[in-house]
């Protein structure tokens, strides 16, 4: 499945979503424009859980938010812009820009520490913001369960864009997320999709955003 907007409108405009979406392109263009130098600066800003295990420093934790805004081609971008998009807006505009913002970036930076635990000696580079993306699911989920989200569903020769309800279009992602994830574990370490990144940034979303909705719960007294 493969969502295409859903129908739940916002009530400000989401500056910082649109922030992110495009420090993310910039970032990405400012790569393909790097030519050979490339795969160094990858080396350079990429997280590499070896490196955080071997003994954590200041380059460590820079690495872990530069890598949120770098990606591995096309379609690993727009991929996750994609989802950015739809999903982030609504989470911005429950939860302000400024809060949105350092929600995120904890986020991705719990979606790296999940990625870290679960592959302590690997030294593949991983860059994404596929962790902190997993992070704004997980919140819409929680804060958002009864929204519908127009997808697009192959059926083999048959294609058909049908409303979802957001509990099943999320729901589905993190158990294919979990499910690939545990396949993964105790595998070579070949790369490939930080199956447990997604895991942890969507659990620590969805935590997050059941802790905020608690917090900010309408009361239920009258005024007049």
């Amino acid at each position: 499945m493969i969502p295409i907007r859903d129908q739940n409108p916002t009530r400000h405009t989401p500056i910082m979503n649109y922030l992110l979406i495009a420090a993310n392109v910039l970032v990405f263009l400012f790569f393909l424009m790097a030519g050979a130098n490339q795969e160094a600066l990858v080396y350079q800003f990429a997280l590499i859980p070896a490196n955080v295990t071997a003994g954590v420093d200041l380059g460590d934790v820079r690495d872990i938010f530069t890598s949120m805004f770098m990606h591995g081609g096309w379609a690993h971008l727009l991929g996750n812009m994609l989802y950015l998009w739809i999903f982030g807006d609504n989470v911005e505009d429950r939860m302000g820009s400024f809060n949105y913002l350092i929600f995120y970036l904890a986020g991705g930076v719990a979606a790296s520490l999940a990625h870290i635990l679960t592959n302590p000696g690997s030294q593949i580079p991983t860059v994404g913001a596929s962790g902190a993306i997993g992070a704004v699911l997980g919140a819409y989920l929680v804060l958002y369960p009864r929204s519908r989200v127009l997808t697009f569903i192959p059926l083999g020769f048959f294609m058909r864009l049908t409303l979802v309800p957001a509990s099943i279009v999320l729901g589905l992602w993190f158990v294919l997320q979990l499910f690939s994830g545990v396949l993964s574990l105790g595998g070579p370490d070949v790369g490939g999709v930080a199956f447990w990144a997604h895991i942890g940034g969507f659990a620590f979303g969805a935590l997050i955003a059941f802790l905020f909705a608690r917090e900010h719960k309408p009361s239920s007294t009258t005024t007049w």
